[in-house]
């Protein structure tokens, strides 16, 4: 008997290869209606003027890491174990990457896709936590290129997983490994940071907040033991629009003030790019060395840790027992998007 072919596309923003992709992944970013919400071909003016501008800030970023974004091969890792961890005799499991703004993007992946001729198909979002300017935005895009590559295999649909039992035990094995550097709890702070939204797109009825909020608590309540100092905040601000807090730099400052060591955790990033390597280890590591902060301890993004990974492989296997779309949060009363409803 054949074994089941199960296809499982693993969606996440992507990142710049080289520095000379840097101005066209920002073109991609900002030529999202999702996230510049205006009509063209004003989203497109302002797209281009914004990349261009940035561009050179950019570029100055990533060639602290390498010149390149991490993340493809990150979440190269992750799809090869997830295979593993899915594999069996009778299903023959193949994860594929679709980036939303640099390579190799939703077009080319629905391609090969339905090259290989899978039985099933599974959309799982690398967001844990939903929103309408990532998930929405990847889930769109997944749509149009599989309906222009002919894929006509009914996909199965991960929404969101922000307090997945394995996402959770992922986290708390982390930052109990960050806690036990410290010899008491009275000498620090956790820091959950999360990257910021315009707060015009919460209030629009974008439930991202809610759900890191959810996230943070679930991590805390893990963790036991007690009382702890902590805090959700917000991170990587652009534009003069009001975002969403705290922010973290402001709670940065203010740790410092107070003698306080720090725990930084990325609770929204399942994969180390430039928003952890650069903007928390560096730019925010000497934020809090400037402003006295004793100890500054960031716990690593998810990657490939067992938990995590065993959690993602149940929620593919719910997926494909279910008909249309998985939402953890619907049985709690806060379903996500209707845009992605089947």
């Amino acid at each position: 008997m054949r074994a089941r072919k199960v296809a499982v596309v693993l969606f996440n923003l992507g990142g710049p290869d080289g520095p000379e992709a840097v101005e066209p992944f920002l073109f991609n970013l900002f030529s999202d209606p999702a996230i510049i919400r205006v009509p063209q071909p004003f989203r497109w003016l302002i797209a281009r003027i914004v990349s261009r501008r940035r561009a050179p800030i950019a570029r100055e970023i990533y060639a602290q890491i390498g010149g390149r974004s991490p993340i493809l091969p990150l979440t190269e890792d992750q799809a090869r174990a997830l295979e593993a961890a899915l594999g069996n005799e009778t299903t023959d499991v193949r994860a594929f990457i679709s980036m939303r703004y640099w390579k190799p993007f939703a077009a080319d992946t629905a391609r090969a896709v339905k090259a290989w001729a899978p039985d099933e198909v599974v959309l799982l979002p690398l967001y844990p936590q939903y929103s309408s300017t990532t998930t929405a935005s990847s889930l769109k895009d997944w749509d149009r290129a599989a309906k222009a590559a002919g894929l006509h295999t009914r996909p199965r649909t991960v929404c969101c997983y922000p307090v997945d039992a394995g996402f959770i035990e992922a986290h708390v094995a982390l930052l109990r490994a960050a806690i036990s550097e410290f010899p008491t709890r009275d000498e620090f702070r956790i820091l959950f940071s999360a990257h910021g939204l315009p707060k015009r797109v919460i209030e629009a009825g974008d439930p991202y907040q809610t759900q890191v909020e959810a996230t943070c608590a679930a991590v805390m309540a893990g963790v036991g033991g007690g009382p702890f100092d902590w805090v959700t905040t917000y991170q990587s601000r652009v534009g003069p629009m009001e975002w969403i807090g705290p922010a973290t730099d402001t709670k940065i400052e203010q740790a410092g003030h107070e003698g306080k060591s720090l725990i930084v955790v990325p609770i929204a990033f399942v994969s180390e790019h430039s928003e952890t390597l650069v903007e928390l280890d560096k730019e925010y590591g000497k934020l809090a060395a400037d402003h006295g902060v004793p100890k500054y301890v960031r716990v690593a993004a998810l990657g490939t840790h067992p938990g995590f990974i065993g959690g993602l492989a149940r929620l593919v296997n719910e997926a494909r027992a279910g008909n249309g779309l998985l939402c953890p949060e619907e049985a709690a009363g806060r379903p996500c998007g209707e845009e992605n409803r089947a």
